[in-house]
Order: C-alpha cells, then structure tokens, then sequence
C-alpha cells in the first residue's frame, strides 16, 4: 500500500516519528536561556494606519480581545439560565454572586448597595480571571503589559470614587477624607495615588513573575513538568490576584462608607450633647 505522493506506509510513519523526534529533542535542548527569555518578555508590537492616524496593536492588546469574546459568550450562557429551583451552572451563578454581595456587606455596605456594587466588582473578577488564565494555553497574559494593570487600577479606583460620592454624597465623600481630623487630608489624598500604584504593581508583579519562572522551567526541564507546575503558578495564582484585586477594591469603597458615616456620627454628638440639658 502507498499514497499517491510516492511515500509507502513505513516510510510515511519513518518520516514522522523523525520529525517527532527533532522536535522533541528542539523543545528540550536549553539554548541560550537568557536570550529566549528576553525574547518571551519583549512586547509584541504591530501597526495599523487609518489615514494619517498610526494605531498600536500591542500582544497585550490582542490577548484581550481573544479572552474577552469567548469568556463574554460563555458568562452569558452562564447567566442565561433562570428556573425558580436552580440546577446546574444557575447554582454556580447565584453562588458567585451571593458570594460577592456577602463580601459587600462584610465590609461595610448594606444590602441594597451591595446590590448596586456587585455588578461592577464581579465584572471586573471575572475579566481578570479571563485574562489571567489565559497562560494556561500558553498564551501571554495581557497584565505582563505594565500597561493592562496600571489601565485596571486607574478604573477601579475612579469607579470607588464614583460609587463612594453615589452612596454618600460630596460632602459625606469629602468628610471621610479628614475623618478622625483634619490633619489626615493629605494622608488620605496620597492614599489615592498609592492605592492604584499597589493595585497595579501587585497584579503586574505576580503575572509577569509566574510568566518568566514558567518560562524558565519550560526552557530547562522536559515538557511534563511544566504541565503540572502550571495548575500553580498560571491558574491558581492567575485565579489568586483576580481575587485580590477584586477583594481590595470592595475594601476600599467601605472604607469610604465607614469614614463617611464614622465623620457624621463624630459631628452629630457634639449637637446631641448641647441640645442635652
């Protein structure tokens, strides 16, 4: 027996098993490690013109959009399901999200706020934990970018502001920034520059880590290893920083409620205990 290209069955299975082979052998040899690894940092960059106008399309960029579209379709579908008794994905849902509001609540919120908070916060979880996965196809996570988690912290921390002066007001908002005295305001207006700064370093500082050490090990040892090492550092710690960041941005908007709500009670007792005789 023989293909019409002129190759008989063992030479055909002589061929591949070499090639296999060579293969095999090209993954496990460890090359020049310092230079493979600059090459996984280095950000991939690409140009698109529109008239006179250049766009950058960075590896961060596209590895976005690739998780975005295939983990939107699939939280929809996971959302879509509404029985009075839940089964199925609608019990993971609810989970998820009576998790989210019970942690609201625990720092600070009431129910309703937590019900207007929840939307928001686990948007934010289940994009990172999209983004974050994402290495464990191999592909470079976006937070390797410096850009994606500085991008991320800027965002969480506008929308705790917003949310926080929703819930408060200007004033109540103003009020938690000189709560317990007025000496605390520029403590507490270079808490909003520090904030995003630990945001971001601590989501890009864990990403871009567990991408390089998984590299390293992908270059060093056979590919086996890998397979089992990145159930740690690609999914569970991909898993572990969305957590965090999603946990410490609900932490600060009750920090606000707390200081707002600490602020008025401090102003009200002093009235109380004039009016007392």
């Amino acid at each position: 027996m023989s293909f019409g290209l002129g190759l008989s069955v063992s030479e055909w299975f002589t061929s591949y098993f070499i090639a296999l082979k060579d293969r095999l052998i090209e993954e496990i040899k460890i090359g020049d490690i310092g230079e493979e690894i600059g090459e996984a940092i280095m950000q991939i960059e690409s140009y698109f013109q529109v008239g006179d106008i250049r766009f950058l399309i960075t590896d961060a960029i596209i590895a976005t959009w690739v998780v975005l579209i295939p983990s939107l379709i699939f939280w929809i579908w996971m959302a879509s399901k509404r029985e009075r008794i839940p089964t199925g994905r609608q019990i993971v849902t609810e989970s998820l999200v009576g998790l989210l509001s019970d942690l609201c609540v625990n720092n600070g919120m009431s129910r309703k706020q937590a019900a207007e908070v929840t939307p928001m916060v686990g948007t934010i979880a289940l994009f990172l934990v999209s983004c974050n996965l994402i290495s464990v196809l191999n592909v470079r996570p976006p937070a390797k970018n410096i850009a994606f988690p500085i991008a991320m912290a800027i965002f969480a921390i506008v929308y705790v502001i917003f949310i926080s002066i929703r819930f408060v007001g200007v004033k109540g908002f103003l009020a938690s920034l000189v709560y317990p005295m007025k000496a605390m305001l520029p403590f507490r207006l270079l808490e909003y520059i520090i904030k995003p700064m630990s945001l971001s370093l601590r989501l890009f500082g864990n990403i871009f880590g567990a991408f390089i050490l998984m590299e390293f090990i992908r270059i060093i040892v056979p590919v086996v290893i890998p397979g089992a090492l990145l159930l740690w550092f690609d999914f569970a710690d991909g898993l572990l920083q969305a957590v965090v960041f999603t946990y410490l941005t609900i932490n600060y908007i009750g920090e606000i409620l707390e200081g707002a709500e600490s602020a008025h009670q401090q102003k009200a007792i002093p009235k109380a205990s004039a009016v007392t005789p």
